[in-house]
């Protein structure tokens, strides 16, 4: 095994992989990353399953130290920083590398934009719990002990060598969030749909990984009101409580709940949601499922393109070979 030394935290940073996806009938939230793409990506970059557990950076990177090596780091993200190898030479570093560490080297890394992710050889080597090795910090349990990074952590992965890798960064489709309207659009005035679809709406401060809270006009309901007995809930689900602001659910978010939702975000824009920051204005358009599953096509085809670019430091990328490949069956796993 490989290992690590965390000697600076960092703030926001937790293990995540793909969340739980079987519990959620025993109120257990799905968890897992915000942008489980990201993670596939910085995976790829380690050379580990798409789907194993790394790091996800919300508020500031950390600085880590090799004690027992070789290992391969995936950075996938606006990452920048510097290397010190154990001799003392140092070399910038950016997101969208794969980097080899050895004994010794120490990675001090600055977040530009969250989130982003770090990817480690093999994935990280923490207890598996209800079949995941996500952090849910409102549980505490997960990861690290259900906790963020602290000063003194050790992180263990397998071994890894080999040259070094790049790839040009992954981007998600550009344009408003896409929703499915519903399931409780009757509990609405008739006119609060079509404010919804035409307002920008801006992100707030008090956002966070159970739900993105927005601002903008107040969505008036109707005589049902914004309760509702509660049902289901799930990430990408837009309530909208009595002051008639939405808040979009995400990952940590509960199983049910009690207030009237407006609409849906497709899943193929969840990974979207995460890369809006506080006080940044967003805004939203309507399709149905035949659209939604072809906006989850494309999105896994753009992955599969993106991975295929994966290339070792100092190669160029084909992009016109890139395009002409089939490569539906390089698709990631999940909904």
């Amino acid at each position: 095994m490989a290992r690590l030394r965390v000697e600076r935290a960092g703030a926001g940073v937790a293990v995540q992989d793909f969340g739980r996806r079987n519990f959620r009938a025993l109120g257990v939230p799905l968890s897992g990353a915000l942008d489980p793409f990201f993670l596939a990506a910085a995976n790829a970059l380690a050379g580990a399953p798409e789907n194993a557990a790394g790091l996800e950076l919300l508020l500031a990177a950390p600085t880590l130290r090799v004690e027992q090596g070789p290992l391969r780091l995936g950075l996938a993200g606006d990452l920048s920083g510097v290397l010190t190898r154990a001799d003392g030479a140092e070399e910038k570093i950016a997101g969208w590398r794969g980097l080899v560490l050895r004994d010794g080297d120490v990675v001090a890394l600055r977040l530009s934009r969250s989130p982003a992710y770090l990817g480690f050889s093999g994935g990280l080597d923490v207890p598996e719990i209800l079949g995941a090795r996500s952090t849910f910090l409102r549980g505490g349990f997960g990861g690290l002990g259900g906790r963020t990074l602290e000063h003194g952590d050790a992180l263990a992965c397998a071994q890894g060598d080999g040259a070094g890798l790049s790839a040009p960064p992954f981007s998600h489709a550009q344009g408003k969030i896409r929703f499915i309207p519903g399931p409780q659009v009757q509990n609405f005035a008739l006119r609060s749909l079509a404010l919804f679809e035409a307002s920008d709406w801006r992100v707030g401060a008090d956002s966070d990984r159970m739900g993105m809270r927005l601002s903008g006009p107040r969505l008036a309901h109707g005589p049902a009101g914004a309760n509702i007995v509660s049902d289901g809930a799930t990430p990408g689900a837009i309530q909208v409580p009595g002051d008639g602001q939405p808040i979009v659910l995400r990952a940590d978010c509960q199983t049910s709940g009690g207030y009237a939702k407006i609409g849906c975000v497709i899943g193929a824009d969840l990974g979207r949601l995460a890369h809006f920051a506080p006080g940044e204005m967003m805004g939203f358009t309507p399709v149905d499922h035949r659209q939604a599953t072809q906006a989850r096509q494309d999105l896994r085809e753009n992955f599969a393109r993106w991975r295929a670019a994966v290339a070792p430091d100092g190669e160029s990328w084909d992009c016109g070979k890139l395009w002409s490949e089939n490569l539906i069956s390089g698709a990631i796993s999940g909904k």
